[in-house]
């Protein structure tokens, strides 16, 4: 009782210690506590890899004085004796939004999109808010703060989590009894960025990932050329921008996908981000410590599905199934790579699941050494403030956990955690371990009592012979309380004390009568900890595959040396029968006959069919999304920021004979995004996928959805095809002004959008323009002609056939469809015979699909060019292979089967252009990427590894795992008008 009250005397004292010095006290004396605390017999974590056996930490005024083996304890110490319990530092938080509001959603009245910022005086985008201020919205919160002393955090860095650019965040200490000016470790502790929008904004732009690349960008480039004095109005946003560029930069990224992406913006600015992972970092382990970023990971592990019903099982893809399996992995393929991290909260349900998700990771190999760097001493890092909190070295803040054992360990219990010297109990250290082995005898029955579980919050087991009896456990401070019932009906009530130097416990028994009587638990034998099974121990993992979704490979697919004997070789300018090609370091190295194979694997091609890969000039397929909207010209944007390895369209591509795709933007707009030339390296990240040394193209569109008369916005300029022209004219009458005066060496303020539209006009970047009607065509022709350079391709170009002769005096080239037509107003007039018309007048044509399905069958839209319009079969075979090869200006690398070309090939079981024809093997640079042999193997090994997630899973659920609702996760198909 002595040392209670003396305790409670120097936490007191710590109350009066925490005031300001300078504070006038007029409710009491004004007093010092010099008091010490002395933490005796602790195994004692100083950091995670400084540990000190049966050691002493001494604290005063809220900080760690001394630590140590050896440590002189001060006459005016309290000391607690620990008696070998352990003491760690208190966790820490990066990526939190406590104590803040959560962001209230804009009005969303009105039909038409907003394009102006609500605010006047800050950046022209509302969802930039670098000015935000985090300490500006926060309010300590008792009760979360409680939450999160119990998971063990001490401090949490917070701030407000929404926008692109969301502003500083606020350090803050979990101490209820200090005021702000203790708690509040930095005002400004990061500044914080994002992939999304705010909600508290209707702003339109940007309505991509890749528009909200763009603006990062923007925004990067528009600081340097406001902080050189360009700019002689105010603005907030930029200002506070640069005032925290010296503070650590946090991007919530999200994904392993997001953070390569956040990389690449730091990179071109010279910033190294901080980065908030997803999760599945696993995936591209290598391209993710290429970065060299240290992340924010959360652990929030997907739980199991609920696949007991076949029905429903068949919702979940097997890329989810294996993300169940592999997610908790994740810590440990980072550490084993070498890549920093900390732990976050973040996306979990509650702070009580911490522990669990942590045993988890560990239990998958994750070392205990690195979970508490990831909760310490990591996170004190990227806050830069590693003197001050995340370890207990002397000067540090007294911000520490009281274990009873191994923190990491599942029984151990959390008895205190003290934050900046103020004691918060958890449970109660004093509470004496109760469970065990024990005999009850009462009213003429004796009963086995088991106590087990958690050993503050023991649970009972009560038979009578080997007859189970129902029982309730209660236990608290020095009392216990058990209930049974044997029929239901009739119950006992028994109340034992708690003494010390006793493990019987003796106390009051109320019988079903009502009669008292005394009664004990005779305890017979100790508690045993239950051990686990080494399968516990040791989780099977699914092999990760490129990409990691279903049909992804084992390993990337490698170049080879290849013959193919006595082929029908359609070379793009003939047919050679009964030939040969020889294939070696990704090149076509030889086209003849009886060629010798040298070291190379032979292929019996006698029947069939060798071509050139196909190559689609309109594709949507492989992207995360297709069209930023957000306003009337998006050349700022780029589609390979959006490219998704993962898209299975690139595997059902490559089974199609696909090798080459261009990546079009989509027809929101007048002048849309740049474009991405792929070549369909099944397995590869996004920039693998990317054809090196690819021209530059840009999509523009003409018609119906560039003027919104499909989806009723009346807000945005164009309203009408008259003023499409408009738009254009302008824009580049604007980029010939911007170009100008670059040229001229005067200083511009550096337009990503402008850069692109002076690369149009300088004839470095060419156009595929969406188009229908003729009067548009003409239209197009003529403002580029006025601004001296030319149309590159009319995509769609549905009336086409109209004007071909003007198309061909212009130079201008023609991707169509091989037959659609009447889809909708603007296409009526299509026919079949456009391709093969438009193809007499001399213009180079090629058919595209605009379509994931179309696109795996683009060999039999080729095909019917020869139905429609009499087009020889070599002739129909180019618009799918050399004429658009040529349309992208790479028909000198692929398109053909040429001596010194790329070994893009296809090798058909039949006819190339027929029905039957099946891609029996697809090679990109000389590397195998679709084999239809393999497939068969792959579709096989899909299905078993499907089956065994699901017994995986159907077995977590009986061993009484959480588990989830099945979800059918699909992605979405794109076309031009996707939104």
């Amino acid at each position: 009782m002595k040392m209670k009250l003396l305790a409670l005397t120097f936490l007191l004292g710590g109350a009066f210690l925490m005031a300001q010095d300078y504070f006038p006290k007029n409710d009491g004396v004004k007093a010092k506590n010099n008091n010490y605390m002395a933490f005796t017999n602790a195994k004692i974590y100083v950091s995670p890899t400084q540990i000190i056996q049966n050691g002493t930490l001494l604290i005063q005024d809220g900080k760690v004085v001394q630590v140590g083996k050896s440590v002189t304890i001060p006459k005016n110490a309290i000391v607690e004796d620990l008696q070998g319990k352990f003491i760690y530092p208190s966790f820490i938080d990066v990526f939190s939004d406590y104590g803040m509001a959560k962001p209230e959603n804009a009005d969303g009245s009105g039909r038409s999109s907003q394009y102006n910022p609500n605010r006047d005086g800050f950046y022209w985008n509302d969802h930039i808010m670098p000015e935000n201020s985090a300490i500006g919205s926060f309010t300590y919160d008792k009760k979360k703060a409680e939450e999160l002393r119990k998971a063990g955090f001490g401090v949490v860095n917070s701030h407000i989590q929404d926008g692109i650019a969301r502003g500083t965040g606020v350090l803050v200490a979990l101490n209820d009894s200090g005021s702000e000016a203790q708690r509040i470790l930095s005002d400004k502790s990061a500044q914080y960025f994002s992939f999304e929008k705010s909600i508290t904004s209707r702003q339109s732009y940007p309505t991509s990932i890749m528009g909200a690349t763009a603006l990062m960008r923007q925004l990067y480039y528009d600081l340097d050329w406001y902080n050189k004095g360009n700019i002689k109005t105010t603005d907030r946003s930029l200002e506070a921008l640069e005032e925290n560029k010296s503070l650590n930069q946090i991007f919530a990224a999200g994904s392993n996908g997001n953070i390569l992406r956040a990389d690449k913006i730091g990179d071109l600015f010279g910033i190294q981000y901080t980065i908030l992972a997803g999760g599945d970092e696993y995936e591209r382990i290598a391209d993710v410590k290429a970065t060299n970023a240290r992340l924010i990971v959360p652990l929030n592990f997907p739980d199991a599905y609920d696949v007991s019903n076949p029905y429903e099982a068949q919702y979940v893809a097997l890329k989810d199934m294996r993300h169940w399996n592999l997610a908790p992995s994740n810590p440990k393929v980072l550490e084993d790579n070498g890549v920093q991290f900390s732990f976050t909260l973040h996306e979990l349900k509650s702070p009580s699941d911490l522990k669990s998700k942590l045993m988890k990771a560990i239990t998958y190999g994750l070392s205990k050494t690195k979970a508490l760097e990831a909760l310490t001493t990591v996170p004190a890092s990227i806050l830069g403030k590693s003197s001050e909190i995340g370890s207990l070295q002397p000067g540090s803040q007294a911000n520490f956990l009281i274990t009873s054992g191994d923190i990491f360990d599942e029984a151990t219990s959390l008895y205190e955690n003290w934050v900046q010297g103020n004691k918060n109990i958890i449970q109660s250290k004093d509470q004496k371990d109760v469970r065990g082995e024990y005999t009850l005898a009462t009213n003429g029955q004796n009963y086995t009592v088991s106590i087990t579980g958690d050993a503050n919050k023991p649970k009972v087991e009560l038979k009578k012979g080997t007859e189970k009896v129902s029982s309730k456990l209660e236990y608290t401070t020095d009392w216990l309380n058990v209930s049974f019932s044997e029929n239901g009906t009739e119950s006992y009530r028994f109340a034992g004390k708690i003494v010390s130097g006793s493990d019987d416990i003796s106390g009051k028994m109320v019988l079903p009568n009502g009669t008292e009587t005394t009664a004990t638990l005779t305890k017979t034998g100790p508690f045993k900890e239950t051990t686990k099974t080494s399968d516990d121990k040791k989780p099977q993992l699914m092999a990760v595959t490129y990409p990691n979704v279903s049909y992804g490979y084992k390993a990337k697919p490698q170049q080879e040396s290849i013959l193919f004997k006595n082929a029908t070789v359609w070379t793009g300018n003939s047919i050679l029968e009964n030939t040969d090609v020889l294939v070696k370091n990704g090149k076509i190295a030889k086209v003849g006959k009886d060629l010798r194979a040298g070291g190379a694997t032979t292929v019996d091609a006698t029947g069939k069919h060798l071509t050139a890969g196909i190559i689609d000039e309109h594709s949507h397929i492989a992207a995360l999304s297709i069209n930023e909207a957000g306003h009337n010209s998006s050349a700022e944007v780029q589609m390979k920021d959006a490219i998704d390895p993962k898209d299975m369209d690139i595997y059902r591509n490559l089974a199609g004979g696909v090798t080459t795709i261009q990546l079009l933007h989509g027809s929101a707009n007048p002048i849309g995004g740049r474009s991405a030339i792929l070549r369909l390296k099944w397995g590869e990240n996004a920039d693998g996928l990317v054809f090196p040394g690819s021209p530059k193209f840009i999509k523009f569109a003409l018609g119906e959805n560039v003027k919104q008369s499909n989806w009723g916005s009346y807000s945005r300029f164009p309203q009408t095809r008259m003023g499409v022209e408009q738009v254009y004219t302008d824009y580049f009458q604007r980029a010939k002004e911007y170009d100008a005066k670059k040229k001229s060496g005067q200083p511009v303020r550096h337009d990503e959008e402008m850069e692109v539209l002076a690369e149009i006009l300088n004839s470095e970047r060419f156009i595929s323009c969406h188009s229908y009607v003729q009067s548009e065509i003409n239209m197009m022709m003529k403002v580029t002609e006025k601004f001296g350079f030319r149309m590159n391709t009319f995509t769609h170009i549905l009336e086409g056939y109209k004007v071909a002769d003007k198309m061909a005096e212009h130079g201008v080239g023609g991707s169509t469809f091989s037959d659609w037509w009447a889809y909708k107003f603007e296409v009526n007039d299509a026919i079949p015979y456009n391709a093969a018309i438009m193809a007499s007048q001399g213009v180079t044509v090629a058919i595209n699909s605009d379509d994931a399905e179309m696109s795996r069958r683009l060999n039999q839209e080729a095909g019917k060019t020869v139905k429609y319009g009499g087009m020889s079969e070599l002739e129909a075979w180019k618009t799918v292979t050399l004429n658009p090869a040529k349309l992208l200006h790479l028909d000198d690398r692929v398109g053909s089967v040429e001596e010194g070309k790329d070994a893009d090939l296809v090798l058909w079981s039949d006819h190339p252009l027929s029905v039957y024809a099946k891609a029996e093997k697809t090679l990109i640079e000389g590397a195998v990427y679709f084999d239809l042999e393999k497939d068969k193997t792959i579709r096989q090994s899909v299905q078993q590894e499907r089956n065994q997630l699901i017994n995986m899973m159907l077995n977590e659920k009986e061993k009484g795992g959480k588990t989830q609702t099945p979800v059918q996760n699909k992605k979405e198909r794109f076309e031009c008008e996707t939104l």
